[in-house]
C-alpha cells in the first residue's frame, strides 16, 4: 500500500508535470511561433521549426494523462471533507480536459496543410497559411473554453482546501485565486474585438503562483489527512 504521505507526493509530481508541459507548449511553442495577424510569417515558423511543433502536441497529450492521477488523488483526500463538491470539481476538470483534449485537432491542423502534397496542388501557399492561422485560432478559443471549467475547478478545490485546512489555507487562497484569474482571463478573451486578452500578462502571475504552490505543497509537505473530516 502507497502512504498517504507519498500518495501525495505522486500526485504533487504529476501535478509538476502537468505545469512544465503546460509551459512549455503554450509559450515555447505556441506563443513563439504564431504571429498575430501574419499567416505566412507563422506557417513559415511552424514549417522551420516542425519538430519543436509536433514536441507541443505530443507535451499537450502529456499534460492531459500526467494530470488525471493528480486530480483522482486529491479526490480520494478531499472527498471526506465535502464528496458532493469534490464531484462536481471532477466533472468540471473532465469537460474541461475533454474540450481541451479534443481541440488538439486545430493545433496539429496546420501540420496537415503545410506538408501534404495533395493540399500543396490544390491550395495557393498563402490560403494554406490563412488556414493553418485560423485552425490555430480556432484552437486559443477551444483552450480559452476549456479553461472556464478548469478555474471552476480551481476555485472549489481552493475552497474545499481553505475549509479542511489540512493544507494551509494561504495555499487554498491562491488556488482559488488562479481559478478566477482563468475566467477573468477567458472571459475577457470571448468579450474583446478580435478576441485579444491584454490582461493576459498580469494574471498569469497569480494563476503560476497558485498551481505552483499547490503542486510544491503536495510534493514537499503533503496533506494533513488527521485534519480531514468525513461528512459525506
Amino acid at each position: 500500500m502507497i502512504s498517504d504521505k507519498n500518495l501525495a507526493r505522486i500526485a504533487g509530481f504529476c501535478y509538476l508535470i502537468v505545469i512544465a508541459t503546460g509551459l512549455f507548449s503554450e509559450v515555447f511553442v505556441r506563443q513563439s511561433l504564431r504571429v498575430s495577424n501574419d499567416a505566412l510569417a507563422t506557417a513559415h515558423n511552424i514549417q522551420t521549426n516542425e519538430m519543436l511543433f509536433r514536441l507541443g502536441f505530443v507535451a499537450d497529450l502529456v499534460n492531459f494523462v500526467a494530470g488525471i492521477p493528480t486530480i483522482l488523488i486529491i479526490y480520494h483526500f478531499f472527498k471526506k471533507s465535502n464528496k458532493i463538491i469534490l464531484q462536481i470539481a471532477l466533472a468540471l476538470v473532465i469537460i474541461q480536459t475533454a474540450i481541451i483534449a479534443v481541440n488538439l485537432l486545430n493545433q496539429i491542423t496546420p501540420l496537415l496543410l503545410l506538408s501534404n502534397d495533395t493540399y500543396l496542388n490544390t491550395f495557393q501557399p498563402n490560403q494554406l497559411a490563412t488556414l493553418s492561422l485560423l485552425s490555430l485560432n480556432i484552437q486559443a478559443q477551444g483552450y480559452g473554453i476549456g479553461l472556464v471549467f478548469f478555474g471552476f475547478y480551481c476555485m472549489l478545490i481552493g475552497y474545499i482546501i481553505f475549509k479542511t485546512n489540512a493544507i494551509p489555507k494561504i495555499v487554498g487562497v491562491a488556488y482559488a485565486l488562479a481559478g478566477l484569474c482563468y475566467l477573468i482571463n477567458s472571459f475577457t478573451m470571448f468579450l474583446s474585438k478580435g478576441f485579444s486578452n491584454p490582461l493576459f500578462i498580469y494574471l498569469a502571475i497569480p494563476i503560476f503562483i497558485g498551481e505552483l504552490g499547490l503542486c510544491l505543497w503536495l510534493l514537499i509537505k503533503g496533506i494533513d489527512t488527521t485534519k480531514l473530516e468525513n461528512k459525506s
